[in-house]
C-alpha cells in the first residue's frame, strides 16, 4: 500500500499545485517520520550513505544524500566518458538530419530540447543517450567527461514524469519539462548534458563553480525523479560494447569513448 501512495506521490505527480505541495512537505520537519519508511519501500543501499537515516531531518534531505567517497570509482583512462549518475540507461541512439531523436517510439526535437537552433545544428548525426533516474536512486550528477563550460541555460516550466510510462505516453516530457543544459567543449569535439526535472519546477540546484570541469566532479543534483539526456557531436563518441538498453549503470563508470579529432581514440 505505501509503495502505491509513493509512486502516486513521487513519480506520478506533474500538477503545479500537487509538485507545490508536494515540494513544501517534502522540505518540512514533519517529512522526517516518512524517511525509514520511504528508504524501505524503495531499498535504498544504507551502507552507502553517508549519514545514518535518523540524520536525515526531511526527505527531501534524503533525496539529495551524498554517498562515501569510496563507494563510486570513476574510470580514469584519459579518453573515456563516463556515467553522470546511477541510473538505468533507457535509450540510445542517433539524432537524425532533421534534429529528431527517437525515444520509446516517439520523436523529440533536439532544436526544442536545446532551445536554439545554432546549438542543435551542432549535433546532427551525434548520438543521443538518455539515463533515467528513480527515487531509488543517488540524486546528484556528475561530468562525464574533462572539458570546459561553453554556456549553460535553463528552459521549460513542465514536470511530467519521465520514467518509462512518461517517456512512453507522456508530451514532449525530454523537450517540455523544466531542465538546464551544460555544453561542454573537450578536445575531441562539444557534448550537451541535458538534466531534465521530473517534478518541481526548478528542482535541478546547481552545486558546480567556475568554467572547467573534471570527470567524477559533481555539478548539481535533482530534488526528485529525473532524467539526464547526453548528446554528443557528429563521430565523437564510440559506445561501449557493454552498454545495452535498458542497463542499470553508477556513476564512474565508463559508457564510452570519445575518439580524437584525427579519426583515433
Amino acid at each position: 500500500m505505501l509503495k502505491q501512495v509513493y509512486r502516486l506521490m513521487i513519480e506520478l505527480t506533474n500538477g503545479k499545485w500537487t509538485s507545490v505541495i508536494l515540494q513544501r512537505f517534502a522540505r518540512s520537519r514533519i517529512s522526517r517520520f516518512v524517511v525509514p519508511s520511504f528508504a524501505k519501500i524503495y531499498e535504498l543501499n544504507q551502507d552507502e550513505m553517508e549519514k545514518t537515516l535518523h540524520e536525515y531531518p526531511t526527505l527531501h534531505d534524503l533525496f539529495i544524500r551524498t554517498l562515501k567517497k569510496e563507494v563510486r570509482i570513476v574510470d580514469k583512462n584519459n579518453d573515456s566518458v563516463v556515467s553522470p549518475v546511477d541510473a538505468v540507461i533507457e535509450d540510445v541512439g542517433s539524432i537524425n538530419q532533421t534534429s529528431e531523436m527517437v525515444v520509446k517510439g516517439k520523436s523529440y526535437s533536439i532544436q526544442e530540447m536545446l532551445g536554439n537552433q545554432e546549438t542543435a545544428t551542432r549535433y546532427l548525426n551525434g548520438t543521443y543517450m538518455v539515463l533515467y533516474l528513480s527515487p531509488s536512486h543517488y540524486h546528484r550528477i556528475h561530468s562525464p567527461i574533462t572539458g570546459t563550460i561553453v554556456k549553460q541555460w535553463t528552459l521549460g516550466s513542465k514536470s511530467y514524469p519521465v520514467n518509462k510510462m512518461g517517456l512512453k505516453y507522456g508530451v514532449r516530457t525530454l523537450a517540455k519539462n523544466y531542465r538546464m543544459i551544460t555544453e561542454v567543449n573537450t578536445a575531441s569535439g562539444h557534448i550537451a548534458i541535458v538534466k531534465v526535472g521530473a517534478m518541481f519546477v526548478n528542482s535541478i540546484e546547481k552545486t558546480h563553480k567556475g568554467m572547467t570541469l573534471q570527470k567524477g566532479e559533481e555539478m548539481a543534483y535533482f530534488s526528485f525523479g529525473s532524467t539526464i539526456v547526453l548528446l554528443f557531436e557528429k563521430g565523437i563518441f564510440q559506445l561501449d560494447p557493454s552498454i545495452h538498453t535498458p542497463k542499470d549503470i553508477r556513476i564512474g563508470e565508463k559508457i564510452g569513448v570519445m575518439v580524437k579529432e584525427n579519426g583515433g581514440v
